[in-house]
């Protein structure tokens, strides 16, 4: 599913929104620019849970964190991260329609914690179901889960203008927002959920 534009009219200008979006932008041209240093790029800034939950074992492979600073960094600056152009265009534009409708109704500072906070929570239960895994974890969509669910707490009678593929030249469907939030979780979960259990096959993109 590809959503197009929702109904609910915007209260104001969403700085924040596109300040998220501006930096995860940035950040993904960092990494494109990086080259065969992407590798101890991804180790310093991407989540990998083996580092937290089996830490001397994972310090033989990637070097033990300097300080607790640099073990606490990943799990903010791995929501700011991408896997390629489908993955952080995928995550920016959903974050777009659903982001500055939340940012109107909390403002700017709730908003901004309530992103920061959702991804967090995200690397910390990606961690705990995935212990073992020593693959770089990387992406936005904890975070941007947890601006759907606000969107589905605030706006529950909103409307979703939607392409469902393969029809992506139209017919346009308008779904109602709990619908497609609703779609969107359950397509979260079960790639989250078959994933579980495969150790370090675990795959890098959250």
């Amino acid at each position: 599913m590809f959503p197009l534009r929702d109904n609910v009219p915007k209260r104001r200008f969403p700085a924040v929104t596109l300040a998220i979006i501006f930096l995860n932008i940035l950040v993904f041209l960092q990494e494109l620019k990086l080259g065969r240093h992407l590798g101890p790029f991804m180790v310093q800034y991407a989540l990998i849970p083996a580092r937290y939950m089996r830490p001397d074992e994972a310090a033989m492979l990637f070097g033990p964190f300097q300080n607790l600073g640099a073990a606490l960094l990943p799990f903010f600056s791995s929501m700011f991260l991408h896997g390629g152009w489908l993955h952080l265009i995928g995550n920016m534009w959903a974050f777009w329609i659903f982001g500055d409708s939340v940012e109107g109704r909390i403002g700017p500072g709730r908003f901004t914690a309530l992103y920061l906070t959702s991804g967090v929570a995200a690397g910390l239960l990606h961690v705990f179901t995935n212990p073992h895994s020593e693959v770089p974890t990387l992406g936005a969509s904890g975070a941007i889960a947890g601006v759907m669910g606000a969107y589905f707490r605030f706006f529950p009678g909103a409307k979703v203008e939607t392409l469902v593929p393969p029809f992506f030249f139209g017919p346009i469907f308008v779904l109602p927002a709990v619908v497609f939030l609703g779609l969107w979780f359950l397509l979260q979960f079960f790639n989250g959920v078959l994933t579980l259990g495969t150790g370090n096959n675990f795959g890098g993109v959250a």
